[in-house]
């Protein structure tokens, strides 16, 4: 019987890695099994895609569809998580749920312009929610379940910075004046 201390592999079970470039009599020297010249045998190379200067594949097929650079990016959470996590003691159905208990209760992540409330699922305890957009549908359930929807405009973090910029130079422009 053997002894914990004295377990080891197979012969033969792991095969060590092939050094290559260590002399002629390794079987893997001088050109290290990269053949002679060209792209493939210098080190850096990546032409995955690479058709020999013919316009690749992925640049002659057409385009589709359109990405619009300034769609708002919501969180999207829905009614039956929001009461799930209530249920488990994630979330304070008494305190205000906004953005920040969302992320605590790991329920959202992202959203750079806030979160937005959806109606899948059920609520039935009576909460506040401060959420920067909401379905009608997700409105009138919270509603229903006695509690309150406010909804904000999150100002996005770029147009702060402008218009933080805009109100030091009034400012600047009222001091020079008086």
């Amino acid at each position: 019987m053997t002894k914990l201390n004295e377990l080891n592999d197979n012969a033969g079970a792991r095969k060590g890695r092939m050094r290559v470039g260590r002399g002629i009599g390794s079987g893997k020297g001088k050109t290290a099994g990269r053949g002679q010249k060209g792209a493939k045998a210098r080190s850096g190379v990546s032409i995955n895609g690479f058709e020999g200067g013919q316009m690749p594949l992925h640049m002659r097929i057409p385009k589709r569809g359109f990405n619009n650079i300034f769609a708002k990016d919501y969180a999207i959470v829905n009614l039956g998580e929001v009461q799930k996590a209530i249920d488990s003691g994630k979330l304070d159905a008494n305190a205000t749920v906004d953005q920040a208990a969302l992320n605590a209760a790991n329920l959202t992540r992202g959203g750079k312009d806030g979160v937005r409330l959806l109606a899948k699922g059920e609520l039935t305890a009576k909460v506040s929610f401060l959420v920067a957009g909401a379905s009608k549908s997700a409105v009138e359930a919270v509603e229903k379940a006695g509690g309150k929807v406010d909804v904000i405009e999150v100002v996005p973090a770029a147009e702060k910075a402008k218009a933080k910029k805009g109100t030091a130079l009034a400012a600047k422009k009222a001091a020079a004046k008086a």
